[in-house]
């Protein structure tokens, strides 16, 4: 005959409760009750379910994970590393959408979807407004963020300000007087996004060099192929001058890459292009970017969201290092170049 919970309980002499928080290493349990239940369970060959230790723990041993998008690279490779570490633990994601649509302002997160629903959440660059942030931490579930952290919160991402500054400094070193930015959506406006930090770190970095740092050579791309290569073009109409490029991320170099092609212009002999995150596709183009680790961050997320849960002590930020990786896409300005 199969024995339960109730059979380990009381051979232990505990609750079931007890025994669920035991065999499930959650904390509150000395170590000698721990053995004890661990020996009873061992001598009555029961393997707990994951349902019944839902079941007996009041957990879903679900997680909810919000995001903006699930087809961009960067938010896809995070969810990727995410459910694998959840998986490596028997528990499931809860995957929530708020679409960011060009010309449209943003859905405003509903915390009730995720209401007994989940043990925790997970934010992947979606930065939400403080209320937002307040009422999903009023649920009472642990929540980490990933690449768009709020203050005080528990983050997982890079130094968007030093890596945009060292992007833009390996344009201006390479003698790019004239650097364009291509930044993210019109609305996100938030301190801690990181198109508002990339930014910053452009305009610092132009500034400290006194470079050329006029409003216009900052233009919404979007974050995708499409809106770089069209704010690309738009740059160009408005600012020919410019010899470097300096865009948030790799989709939108890329589509200003394409956007220098449809000009008939020459990457990087009349215009130098820069990314950041490291996509799979930029080594084809031959892109230069900084690139992050975005799978591990999203391991790094969900295992600390993990002990979380538990109870466990976890850093209030992990920051990843960028770092660049040089190919054809930048090169020497053009004024350099030109024979006299």
């Amino acid at each position: 005959m199969a024995h339960g919970i109730e059979d380990v309980a009381r051979v232990a002499g505990v609750s079931t409760a007890t025994v669920s928080r035991a065999l499930r290493g959650l904390p509150n349990v000395t170590a000698a009750t721990r053995e004890r239940v661990r020996r009873a369970a061992e001598e009555l060959g029961y393997v707990p379910s994951p349902s019944a230790a839902s079941l007996a723990s009041g957990r879903t041993r679900t997680i909810g994970l919000l995001t903006p998008w699930v087809t961009h690279w960067f938010f896809a490779n995070v969810i990727e590393g995410a459910e694998r570490a959840l998986r490596a633990e028997d528990f499931d994601a809860l995957l929530y959408t708020l679409e960011i649509t060009r010309g449209t302002p943003r859905l405003r997160f509903d915390p009730d979807v995720l209401r007994r629903r989940v043990d925790g959440a997970l934010v992947v660059g979606l930065p939400l407004e403080s209320d937002e942030v307040q009422a999903l931490e009023g649920l009472g579930y642990p929540v980490v963020f990933v690449g768009a952290g709020a203050p005080g919160r528990v983050t997982v991402g890079v130094d968007d300000v030093a890596t945009a500054r060292f992007a833009t400094a390996h344009l201006a070193d390479l003698g790019h007087r004239v650097i364009a930015h291509l930044t993210g959506e019109p609305d996100d406006v938030l301190d801690w996004s990181p198109a508002v930090l990339r930014a910053r770190g452009w305009r610092e970095e132009i500034r400290a060099r006194g470079l050329d740092d006029a409003p216009e050579l900052e233009i919404h791309g979007h974050f995708d192929v499409a809106g770089g290569r069209s704010s690309m073009h738009a740059m160009l109409d408005r600012r020919p001058d410019v010899t470097g490029v300096f865009a948030a991320s790799d989709e939108m170099a890329m589509g200003a890459i394409l956007a220098m092609r449809d000009r008939g212009l020459r990457v990087p002999d009349d215009v130098s292009v820069i990314g950041v995150d490291g996509h799979d596709m930029a080594e084809h183009l031959g892109l230069t970017t900084m690139a992050q680790d975005v799978y591990e961050q999203g391991m790094t997320a969900a295992t600390m969201l993990l002990d979380m849960i538990t109870g466990s002590p976890v850093p209030g930020d992990v920051v990843f290092p960028t770092h660049l990786v040089n190919r054809t896409s930048t090169g020497p300005a053009r004024d350099l170049t030109r024979v006299t």
